[in-house]
């Protein structure tokens, strides 16, 4: 009995080679194709992350003969922005070495050399108030946003970013979940709301209403593209399926399409929700509840 068992576990080493064999045989061109594309994954998945992490991504301002002081330096005359920029979004920013010098105030406003020697010339500094090129060295997508059809008239010098972003601190978009004193378009300080930095210009859409339109308290953002569309009004849709997004269509009859209660069968032919005298009071109405005028 002994002899037997030992004979059995002698050949199983070669029983389980020979069926590995059999199976990779009949499997080796899909083996192959598995292995060989993990591979070339691996490659791309490197030569994506592999970089040099000190170059610089992105280039601040320049200023022709200036050179960067660093953050400290901004400090000696302007303590109060310096000690609030800890909480800023644009905070965040991260760079390697001396590279991170450029990463502070200097990031956004060109390098300080000149500036502090003058004694605070304000020649001798960037103001991404008055360039909005400052801030598209990092938001190329927004400086393409700009040259759309339909946009908030950044390029043409009437309208500053930070009439509506706070980049020294906070949150960068003025009223985005905080509840801190923000300063407003044309002077002063308020509690923005996220939807109050939209109203500062927009006062006619600022209400209250007698019925208002529950999407005004979803956001501005949720009908408008913040910095320019393709559409008129700036509008993320340019016809009825904007409202459709949220006032679903129900077809429980042939031929019939029903939105709401009410029958929209012709309705929808005859043009856009508010430009067919239906709902022209879009964002609320103080005299009827279909948001009519």
């Amino acid at each position: 009995m002994r002899r037997q068992l030992r004979a059995t576990f002698a050949r199983l080493p070669a029983v389980r080679l020979t069926g590995f064999t059999r199976w990779f045989i009949g499997k080796r061109e899909k083996v192959w194709w598995v292995a060989g594309g993990g591979a070339a994954l691996t490659l791309i998945l490197l030569s994506c992350s592999s970089f040099d992490s000190s170059r610089a991504l992105l280039a601040p301002p320049a200023i022709p003969g200036a050179e960067f002081v660093g953050t400290e330096e901004c400090a000696t005359c302007h303590e109060a922005l310096v000690k609030g920029f800890v909480s800023a979004t644009h905070s965040r920013l991260k760079a390697q070495g001396d590279n991170a010098k450029s990463m502070g105030c200097e990031g956004c406003h060109g390098p300080g050399s000149l500036h502090v020697q003058s004694g605070g010339d304000r020649s001798k500094i960037v103001n991404p108030r008055k360039s909005p090129d400052a801030c598209f060295a990092c938001h190329t997508e927004v400086r393409a946003a700009f040259n759309l059809p339909h946009h908030h008239p950044v390029l043409e010098g009437k309208v500053s970013c930070s009439d509506c972003h706070n980049p020294h601190k906070g949150d960068a978009v003025k009223g985005g979940g905080t509840s801190l004193p923000q300063r407003v378009k044309g002077g002063g300080i308020a509690m923005l709301s996220a939807n109050g930095t939209c109203l500062q210009c927009h006062t006619a859409q600022r209400g209250p209403f007698v019925f208002e339109h529950e999407a005004v308290r979803e956001g501005c953002i949720t009908c408008h593209s913040p910095h320019g569309s393709v559409n008129q009004k700036m509008l993320t849709q340019r016809n009825s399926n904007l409202c459709l997004k949220c006032h679903f269509q129900q077809q429980t009859a042939d031929g019939k399409i029903f939105i709401g209660d009410g029958d929209h069968t012709t309705r929808l032919q005859q043009g856009t929700c508010w430009s067919a005298g239906c709902h022209e009071a879009v964002h609320g109405s103080q005299t009827n509840t279909h948001f009519r005028y």
